[in-house]
């Protein structure tokens, strides 16, 4: 194989130059493990279940350990890689020959302090961080909210109530048989946050025509919104060459090809999707088996033995009861009513791999959306060609399910029609090609009215995404430059239709006039932000708290889970409703009152004092002196959940956590030039200039620009 070459430009950005596409994809892998190998290595500890072997072994690993026991990921990857052809499976053993060409002569200095030395970086590897990618952003926000109501069916929440929280997506619900089910262990531990693995969830994109642009091509923006605080960053960024073709963008390490970039005519940005491709059903179980009422029989569980090996302390055995529903969440031999999940992309992976190597030569949107609509992980990918196309396509491996059910509650798994009905095909999710608005925008909203199939459930507000759609459709002649002002907004549209209820049952008072005189903008020096928030906070607790959950109840789930942090639409809804179940018999205005009587008896404060964070290092979580420089800040955020400058923080597994855009890139089609900003740099080496490089970038707005010529 020809040696690819190696260099770095001024931001210390890779750039690969290589005679053909094996040693280009060589030549990712050598990249990834030069400048991330601690980041590539510890996800796949984790992946495999073996934290308490390598790292450590609390219970906290223990607990993370076992869930990914339970999802079994690193398994199982021989079929998707039978789906790849010669070609696709020699670029993909390529991409690992070129990691395993670092690691065979440099191994991250951390883990020789664990006394760890890596197994070779193979295939099924990164079929496992692809499950895990997928999975980890909105698997495991859903999965939680799924938990939480079979928990408030159990706590006796009346049905009124929680068909206003989850309006149309309580089909096949079953009370009675729902509290009879034995809850085991939450979805997804929170400690699983605090060992490498970052939040993953929302995210902008936007694109926008020729027609509308200055330069009469498009133009495709992107902002990406993981944890921000933390290092190194989660994305790598690198320039591919090869012969006349490049490849430009942010990457993810341990998986080749570039997630959110372009080519010499061809740009792509991703956002989730928010499709629901996980299910549970509720299984009775005695002695070792399940029921199925149209064979009239109990069958036998597949029991997978597991052993996790501990330091300095003895092995662990579990065992995972499987059947057709997915893993049991429970003991069979134990006589009762369990839950048996199953999510559709587990043991797939070939769509993503396929993309990655086949964008390389993609030149048009129709063949973008083609590849891209592989994906079996739920996306929302916005595309641009240099022939003036734009389009949109959603992705995801989505069940059938009968009519009338939606996938939210679990049904009964004995009754055969409650099993799926094969997948959605791709033509049917939801899909745009050329909009007359010449422009197009997703930000995790409600995006089923595009496809024939209705793969969301659960959306994330429309706040952000009618933000975009509203600046796109103001004006034309865009340019690069507003694209990366956008990014930078921080108007609130969720705020302004709570205040327009709000306003009118204000006090005269100062506090009160500077809430009333708030110009909806989460800016740093806001005090009208501050004392919204604060409102905002004690009507969940009016509303959710006194109606029924009690207010220590919402105060944990908004400060410790993602329930209000992923889906705040849907108590939204309650909130604004100007009659409700959950009011209790009072008035919305009079629930409005209170709540800004408390909120504005607060002490006063900015937004950006409430807003600071540190970025922490993923090996060893801010257990190190600040002054040894593996942590940085701290800083401020700007911004909330429901502006495109996205700025959430809040606990989970014992640390802060976010979601901030960590990853920033704008390209117009007429140049061959992306800008960017990410929130790090390149290296994950502490003593690398490299290591936290374009932090100012990414705080002041500020963008590099990276050229594929």
């Amino acid at each position: 194989m020809p040696v690819p070459t190696f260099k770095r430009n001024e931001h210390g950005i890779p750039h690969i130059e290589a005679e053909d596409e094996a040693a280009l994809f060589f030549g990712q892998g050598m990249a990834h493990a030069t400048d991330r190998a601690l980041q590539l290595l510890l996800m796949r500890i984790v992946g495999q279940g073996r934290v308490s072997e390598i790292l450590d072994s609390s219970d906290a690993s223990l607990r993370v350990d076992k869930f990914f026991r339970r999802a079994n990921w690193s398994r199982n990857a021989e079929p998707p890689l039978g789906q790849l052809d010669p070609r696709e499976r020699a670029l993909l053993q390529a991409y690992c020959d070129g990691v395993n060409h670092v690691l065979a002569h440099r191994i991250p200095w951390e883990f020789r302090l664990c006394r760890y030395r890596p197994e070779p970086w193979q295939p099924q590897d990164t079929v496992m961080l692809l499950r895990m990618l997928g999975y980890l952003t909105l698997g495991a926000s859903q999965g939680e909210l799924e938990r939480l109501f079979i928990e408030m069916v159990q706590a006796g929440v009346e049905e009124e109530k929680l068909q206003e929280l989850f309006p149309g997506i309580l089909g096949g619900l079953d009370q009675n048989l729902i509290k009879q089910v034995k809850l085991g262990e939450r979805v997804l531990p929170a400690d699983v946050w605090g060992v490498a693995l970052p939040r993953m969830m929302a995210s902008n994109n936007w694109v926008v025509a020729g027609w509308k642009s200055a330069s009469g091509k498009p133009l495709l923006a992107n902002d990406v919104h993981l944890e921000g605080n933390r290092l190194p960053a989660v994305w790598h960024e690198v320039v591919l060459s090869c012969g006349n073709r490049y490849l430009i963008g942010g990457t993810v390490p341990g998986i080749p090809g570039v997630l959110s970039g372009r080519n010499n005519g061809l740009a792509w940005s991703v956002t989730y999707a928010f499709t629901d491709g996980e299910d549970s059903w509720i299984e009775e179980c005695r002695d070792g088996k399940f029921y199925r009422e149209d064979k009239n029989r109990w069958i036998q569980f597949h029991a997978r033995q597991e052993t996790i090996h501990r330091k300095h302390k003895p092995s662990v055995e579990l065992i995972f009861y499987e059947n057709d529903h997915g893993v049991l969440d429970g003991d069979p031999r134990v006589e009762g009513h369990y839950l048996a999940t199953r999510w559709a992309p587990a043991d797939s992976g070939a769509g993503a791999l396929k993309a990655a190597f086949n964008l390389t030569h993609a030149t048009s949107v129709e063949r973008g959306m083609n590849l891209l609509g592989g994906v079996e992980t739920g996306w929302s990918f916005l595309l641009a060609d240099e022939r003036g196309n734009i389009g949109f396509q959603m992705s995801g491996r989505l069940p059938k399910r009968r009519t009338g059910v939606s996938g939210f509650v679990p049904l009964p798994g004995w009754k055969r029609e409650n099993d799926w009905q094969g997948f959605v095909a791709m033509q049917d999710l939801p899909r745009a090609f050329n909009p007359p608005e010449g422009c197009f925008a997703t930000a995790n909203e409600d995006l089923n009215p595009f496809g024939r199939s209705k793969p969301i459930n659960l959306p994330m507000g429309p706040y952000r995404g009618d933000r975009i759609r509203q600046l796109l459709a103001a004006r034309d002649k865009f340019t690069v430059s507003d694209m990366c002002a956008m990014h930078f907004d921080v108007y609130s549209r969720q705020a302004e239709l709570f205040m327009t209820v709000l306003k009118p049952l204000l006090p005269d008072t100062p506090e009160a006039t500077r809430l009333r005189d708030w110009d909806f903008k989460y800016t740093a020096d806001s005090e009208g932000a501050y004392l919204f928030e604060r409102f905002y906070e004690q009507l969940y607790r009016e509303v959710f708290g006194k109606g029924g959950l009690g207010e220590a109840t919402v105060d944990a789930l908004r400060e410790q889970t993602g329930a209000f942090i992923d889906f705040y639409h849907n108590f939204d809804r309650v909130l604004l409703a100007e009659k409700s179940a959950w009011f209790g018999g009072r008035s919305r205005d009079e629930i409005f009152r209170e709540a800004a009587s408390v909120a504005l008896t607060t002490p006063l404060r900015k937004w950006g004092d409430t807003q600071r964070f540190e970025m922490t290092n993923i090996f060893f979580r801010g257990k190190l002196p600040r002054l040894l420089g593996f942590d940085r800040g701290p800083f401020f955020a700007i911004g909330n959940r429901a502006t495109i400058h996205q700025a959430q923080l809040y606990t989970s597994g014992g640390r802060r956590t976010s979601f901030l855009p960590s990853f920033r890139i704008v390209t117009d089609l007429a140049t061959d030039e992306v800008c960017t900003n990410v929130a790090g740099g390149p290296s994950d080496r502490r003593f690398s200039k490299w290591y936290a490089s374009d932090i100012k970038n990414w705080l002041q707005g500020r963008y590099k620009t990276l050229s594929g010529k």
